[in-house]
């Protein structure tokens, strides 16, 4: 049920699991699927759960008052999704996570204690650091590149660094994650058709 997880930790993690950490991680994950449009959190909702991404993709998005969509995450296979603030905070969140496709999830709940306890678990903690770590300083790129970049830089590193993203999601969802138009983008893809 667990399988795509262990194998997840232990390509993460240079510490072993043992028998009893697995034990722990099969009771305390809570499998689920979505389908595609339907969502994982809405906003307003308190964030219960922590998800691992077995199969699908999800994205991460708030709609300002003139109803358009700002994508801040997307995700995919062996990623994970949450609002970590409302998660840990236990406050309302101001975002919406849905499946792009039909999405499998391994949930991690808070309640009961198995966030911590899991969270206990050394290649569980090792893992969660390594990812705290890598998430902070993609965070502070993106934002760089989203303040002194151009449109047409910022397309080009998400081809070089996420090109699942371009097959999997629609050239609007591409663009809000990128913060551009959706006329801005298609004006970039066919400026790089063009030049072959």
């Amino acid at each position: 049920m667990v399988t795509r997880l262990l194998k997840y930790l232990s390509e993460q993690s240079t510490i072993p699991l043992s028998p009893e950490d697995i034990g722990l991680i099969e009771e305390a994950f809570v499998p689920k699927k979505f389908k595609k449009k339907q969502f994982l959190l809405k906003a307003g909702d308190v964030c219960k759960y922590i998800c691992f991404i077995e199969k699908g993709a999800t994205r991460q998005y708030t709609i300002d008052e003139k109803g358009n969509e700002h994508v801040l995450n997307l995700s995919i296979e062996n990623w994970w999704t949450s609002d970590r603030e409302s998660f840990h905070k236990y406050i309302p969140s101001i975002y919406n996570i849905d499946a792009w496709e039909d999405t499998d999830v391994l949930m991690l709940p808070k309640v009961n204690g198995w966030y911590d306890k899991v969270n206990a678990i050394p290649a569980f903690s090792e893992m969660r650091k390594k990812l705290d770590d890598a998430h902070h300083i993609a965070m502070q790129r993106r934002l760089h590149t989203s303040i002194n970049y151009t449109a047409d830089y910022r397309y080009k590193e998400l081809l070089l660094k996420y090109p699942e993203f371009i097959r999997r999601f629609p050239q609007h969802v591409i663009a809000s994650y990128l913060g551009i138009s959706k006329e801005t983008l298609s004006r970039i893809r066919n400026k790089r058709k063009n030049q072959g």
